[in-house]
């Protein structure tokens, strides 16, 4: 009898899978080259049982190693040096986060793959990976950026810090997979370590700025290296990813947050380590100037929509630090415990550096009449806005303090788009373009005026709680909603805005505070050189309709016993009449009620699916209850689907158990005397099992109306002599 301890080291090793993988390796490799041109080589690892191939030849060298895989498990991996000694046990993504936004090209481009970190190991001849857990598929890209000396040299434009361009490092901007893309502006930065080792020398750091860049675009198939910018231990700024060090190129380095940041990485493993007091200076220089281009305060704390990240939904707004490390967006270590706990006095020192500056610069403009210029300055100054256009001076206005705030009146200009400039000091000025003056030709109208629903019942349930007020304005226009009551009296003004532009417009309606009765909705659009124009929509808050349900859900009227009974449920507050509709896409199809009276409390009716002489068709429904009182009319429908048709299933003959399925259905499934259940979740082919030879098979499908097949019997033929 095996002893348990055996046992689980067995189960242990079995879940261990290692492969000993030289480069002279001919079966599902490519060549390093093979990938348009570059140094890496791809190794397309089968899982099973284990291999040991035969020994590389000298020349076939790697100096970094990337692995991908697919399936929930880990996979480790450890290299050896051309020396002939192993180094220890890595894991292939310690910052599974760093990557493009979701739904973006570069994502996809390795859809289903799971992607490990760029690892430096310096010039090896061997690689080994363990995985752990279930791996489906392995892959290892390794690739080959020799360390050479580059020059440290300055782009013209560039003021400090000193900034190593990409031609300088090597970068191969052949195998760039698209165009950078820009986002509006920076509004932070996002700070990491590449989690590779810290033991390199000068002359490698170049090299594996390189190397990543090899392993992003030919391993991830991202368009270019992920990062903005990248920092050595020696101190040196490497440009990253291809658009303009000054400009807001979004990059694939912090998944769900890329748009308006700037990703800084430092080259190695900051988690125990502390870094190096030059690599600490450079960021803070660098931070200090990119966020000054930006005009961004590093002190700052701006909020930022997500566009998603395993650790936050797209569309949730985040509160971030102008200076952030990779963990304020994701679950991830990165940028490590000791880098991450020094970058509030990182963002402090940056504030610091350099003169004067100005944050936050911004426009207000209706694009007809005022234009509101406004920001913040580091510290008391003279300032001046000059508005210009097609190089000539229309408007100027100057100031001092620490607050810039100036409005320039462009209603006796004409409408065109001007030039706009602030200056304070010496410190970097800001600029940009405006719309403005006066539009001629097409006159201010308000339409399309309507709040949906235009009964509103704010009790709390969660069904017609609030209306959505739309609106349509044929220009730009100052607008103010109001809501009034019966008299004409205003009670709340949920919108006045300076500048709203043309086009559909929406707004949330929240009666919480109103009482029952009639209002009206009234929208007041403005501009400099026209009148008021005012239109109105109506709506009433009841609160006598409470909350709308349907059970089930998907019902089944074809008088089988199972689910052949609709019940429409509602709360009334008060004697109401009811009126109880079926619609579909719209339009009316049956009443289950007209214009009946109920009583104060819970209410239900019972519908058996009849409409008139036959029944509903199978499809897609919603019961609306409409309630009529002294106040007004609100109505509420609730979703329901009508399913009369059983599933079909059927088996094809075979070695193996193989069912095809209509539609979505619990499988009852009897095999000899084995007894058991599986949930079909899209209709297609299952196989569920390999019966005996002689076994008889037994198949039933219920779908979730309570539809149930003709039982299915099959018996696997008995094989002959």
């Amino acid at each position: 009898m095996r002893a348990k301890g055996t046992e689980a080291t067995l189960d242990t090793m079995r879940r261990l899978l290692t492969v000993l993988l030289p480069l002279a390796a001919s079966a599902g490799v490519l060549a390093p080259g093979a990938l348009g041109g570059s140094p890496v080589t791809v190794l397309e690892l089968s899982s099973g049982t284990d291999r040991s191939l035969a020994a590389s030849t000298g020349e076939q060298r790697f100096t970094l190693v990337g692995v991908h895989w697919r399936g929930a498990g880990r996979v480790l991996f450890r290299t050896r040096s051309v020396s002939g000694e192993w180094g220890g046990w890595h894991q292939t993504a310690p910052e599974e986060e760093d990557g493009p936004d979701p739904r973006t090209l570069e994502t996809r481009a390795r859809s289903g793959w799971r992607l490990g970190n760029p690892w430096w190991v310096g010039p090896s001849d061997r690689v080994q990976v363990r995985r752990v857990g279930r791996v489906e598929r392995i892959r290892a890209y390794l690739v080959w950026s020799p360390a050479v000396q580059v020059p440290l040299r300055r782009p013209a434009a560039t003021p400090e810090p000193a900034i190593v361009p990409r031609a300088s490092w090597g970068a191969s901007e052949s195998i760039r997979r698209g165009p950078p893309s820009y986002a509006p502006r920076v509004r932070f930065a996002t700070v990491h370590h590449t989690a590779g080792r810290n033991a390199y020398t000068q002359a490698e750091a170049a090299a594996i700025v390189k190397g990543i860049q090899l392993y992003h675009v030919q391993g991830n198939g991202w368009n270019d290296i992920g990062y903005n910018f990248l920092v050595d231990r020696f101190g040196t700024i490497y440009e990253g990813r291809y658009g303009g060090i000054d400009r807001a190129v979004v990059g694939a380095h912090t998944r769900g947050f890329n748009t308006g940041a700037v990703g800084v990485a430092l080259l190695g493993t900051y988690s125990d380590t502390a870094p190096t007091s030059a690599a600490q200076k450079a960021l803070t220089a660098l931070l200090a100037w990119r966020l000054d281009v930006a005009h961004v305060d590093p002190l700052s704390l701006p909020n930022v929509i997500s566009g998603g990240s395993e650790r936050f939904a797209a569309s949730v707004p985040v509160l971030l630090r102008a200076v952030s490390g990779h963990r304020d967006t994701g679950f991830t270590e990165c940028p490590g415990d000791v880098l991450y706990s020094r970058l509030d006095g990182i963002a402090a020192d940056a504030a610091k550096l350099g003169g004067p500056k100005i944050f936050d610069p911004r426009v207000e403009a209706s694009g007809e009449g005022p234009v509101r210029f406004r920001a913040r300055l580091s510290t008391t100054l003279p300032w001046t806005v000059v508005v210009t256009n097609a190089g000539v001076e229309v408007a100027r206005g100057t100031g001092s303090g620490r607050l810039v705030d100036w409005t320039w009146d462009a209603t006796s200009r004409p409408a065109a788009s001007y030039r706009w400039s602030l200056a304070a000091g010496s410190a970097r000025p800001a600029t940009g373009a405006v719309r403005a003056g006066a539009v001629t030709g097409t006159a201010l109208a308000v339409s399309e005026v309507i709040a949906t629903p235009d009964g509103v019942t704010p009790n709390g349930d969660g069904q017609g709680d609030v209306a959505e007020l739309g609106f349509s304005l044929s220009i730009p226009a100052n607008v103010t909603v109001e809501i009034a009551d019966s008299a004409g009296t205003v009670l709340v003004t949920p919108l006045d805005r300076v500048f709203t532009g043309a086009g559909k417009h929406a707004l949330t309606l929240d009666a919480e505070g109103l009482p029952d009765g009639s209002y009206t909705a009234v929208v007041r659009a403005r501009t400099a050189t026209s009148s008021e124009v005012v239109q109105t929509a109506p709506f009433v808050v009841s609160r006598t309709l409470g909350l709308v349900s349907v059970s089930p859900t998907v019902f089944s009227p074809n008088a089988d016993g199972r689910n052949d009974l609709l019940e429409i449920g509602f709360a009334l507050t008060t004697l109401a009449t009811v009126d109880v509709r079926i619609e579909r896409e719209g339009r009316w199809v049956a009443s289950p009620v007209l214009d009946a009276s109920f009583g104060v409390g819970e209410q239900r009716i019972s519908w058996d699916g009849k409409r008139g002489a036959g029944r509903l068709h199978d499809g897609a429904y919603e019961a609306v209850v409409e309630v009529t009182d002294l106040v007004g009319t609100v109505r509420f429908g609730v979703p329901f689907v009508s399913d009369t048709t059983a599933p079909r299933v059927r088996i094809v003959p075979g070695e193996k158990l193989r069912l095809v399925v209509s539609e979505p259905a619990t499988l009852a499934i009897a095999i000899g005397e084995r007894r058991f259940k599986r949930e079909v979740k899209r209709p297609g082919a299952i196989v569920v099992g390999v019966p005996r030879p002689g076994v008889k098979v037994r198949v039933v499908a219920s779908d979730s109306a309570g539809n149930v097949s003709q039982p299915i019997v099959w018996r696997r033929p008995a094989r002959k002599g």
